[in-house]
């Protein structure tokens, strides 16, 4: 509660020195603060997020910068004077000013790019010319390399000169004369061994590197498996062009996790805020799904028009109609999202489609046969009561109980194994979603309805 009330005064006073305009007084409030807690005033404060960067110094305004949403950087970059402008891109590290810019526009691409000096113009192309999505974009050249003849008093005087400018200095990387990546060593080790020392003697070669043309989700099951804040990531002739850092894999995870929900929710990934994205955009990304579904849907209103005649004739048939195919998609949506869920945390490959395959037809069939009889004893209790299904109720039950069964457990094997196809193909298997799969089972599911009920009810109500 404390720390609540000390937050809100902060903000009271930083709203107070922004309405009265006094630079010097905000430049001094705010370099007392964390920067984690600018950013968040920045997101209280959208419309003073300039005039809060402008107050602090080039170094705090990048790494204040570079943890706002993208939105907000974007109206940051438009409201600050060229030359400020200027100062922040060439302070930002490459990788994450590359992704800034891979956001925007290619119009403003360029006049920002124009803005960069020219070392940082020229890194800064480089890493936009790798493909979207790459190990490339998220690389930094700002890294520390030795050579493996040098010794570790060498190393450290080397680190000391140039440490400032590097991503990290939590691991140096070896290279040899022609820049060939060799090792990466942990810093820990430089300053614990002797100062004569050669780095050749430290070699271990327990490395793990990344292909700069590797997709930035292998980046992040890398990182995931191995506990490193950093890689090295290296061209098809293994030479040495960049570093991955935790931070940004970080980023991608969440922007992957976002775009797997939204996918499972029946919609193309947005590629803004849900508040950010103008109408027709949002209009755009829903309507093809959406689209798709309902022609699906639409097979659904044949397999009934096909079954037209015994619903004429045993009517009651229709009232379970709902019932039996909910159940088949919600097992299905079920099975859907957690293989989903399973091949993105690694927890499951494609070579264990037999093993789920087997687990998914024991739990459709536990997971029917529950509903199953639940569905049977409603329509007993139902009958005892009213007599609402005639004479022939036990005939109906028995129709709605093998139905769900059978329903459930195709629902329960639709819903795992096409996640597991869809990447298989190639894509994603997010697409394999919710509604996309209730669809399916709906159409399917009346199918196993009716052929059921034609079995058991033949010559009785049909």
């Amino acid at each position: 509660m404390a720390g609540q009330i000390e937050h809100m005064e902060l903000l009271e006073q930083l709203e107070q020195l922004l309405r009265q305009g006094d630079t010097p007084a905000l430049t001094s409030f705010l370099d007392e603060q964390n920067i984690s807690i600018v950013a968040e005033w920045i997101d209280e404060f959208p419309d003073y997020a300039a005039r809060i960067l402008s107050a602090l110094s080039v170094h705090r305004a990048a790494s204040t910068f570079k943890i706002l949403d993208t939105p907000i950087q974007r109206d940051v970059i438009h409201e600050l004077p060229p030359y400020k402008t200027a100062e922040l891109l060439n302070e930002l590290p490459a990788d994450d000013r590359t992704s800034l810019l891979e956001e925007l526009p290619s119009e403003v691409v360029k006049e920002l790019i124009r803005l960069l000096d020219p070392e940082e113009r020229k890194i800064t192309l480089e890493l936009l010319g790798y493909e979207e999505d790459s190990v490339g974009r998220l690389m930094t050249p700002d890294y520390i390399a030795v050579f493996k003849d040098w010794t570790v008093q060498e190393v450290l005087e080397h680190i000391r000169t140039f440490g400032k400018d590097s991503e990290t200095i939590d691991v140096i990387y070896v290279i040899d004369e022609s820049g060939k990546f060799i090792d990466d060593i942990r810093i820990r080790e430089f300053l614990l061994a002797d100062p004569d020392k050669h780095v050749s003697d430290m070699i271990d070669g327990r490395y793990i590197t990344l292909n700069v043309n590797d997709d930035q989700s292998m980046a992040n099951e890398v990182f995931k498996m191995n506990n490193r804040v950093a890689l090295p990531v290296v061209d098809d002739n293994n030479v040495l062009l960049g570093i991955v850092t935790i931070d940004d894999v970080l980023w991608v995870a969440n922007e992957e996790f976002s775009e797997d929900m939204q996918l499972m929710g029946g919609t193309e990934a947005l590629d803004l805020p849900y508040l950010e994205t103008p109408f027709f955009s949002l209009y755009k990304k829903r309507i093809g799904w959406l689209v798709v579904l309902f022609l699906g849907e639409l097979l659904t209103a044949t397999a009934m028009g096909f079954f037209e005649g015994e619903i004429k004739k045993a009517t009651l048939l229709a009232l379970f109609i709902p019932l039996i195919i909910s159940s088949g998609g919600n097992s299905g949506s079920q099975a859907a999202t957690l293989i989903i869920q399973a091949l993105a945390v690694g927890d499951i490959t494609l070579n264990d489609w037999w093993r789920i395959m087997r687990r998914e037809i024991l739990s459709g069939l536990a997971l029917g046969a529950a509903l199953g009889i639940v569905g049977f004893f409603r329509i007993a209790i139902w009958q005892s009561i009213g007599g609402t299904y005639g004479p022939h109720w036990q005939e109906i039950g028995l129709v709605v109980g093998i139905s769900l069964v059978g329903v459930v457990l195709w629902g329960t094997i639709s819903g795992s194994m096409l996640p597991l196809i869809l990447k298989r193909l190639g894509a994603d298997p997010a697409v394999s979603s919710a509604p996309f799969i209730a669809t399916l089972v709906d159409v399917t599911g009346l199918v196993i309805y009716f052929s059921v009920a034609y079995f058991f009810l033949h010559g009785i109500m049909l």
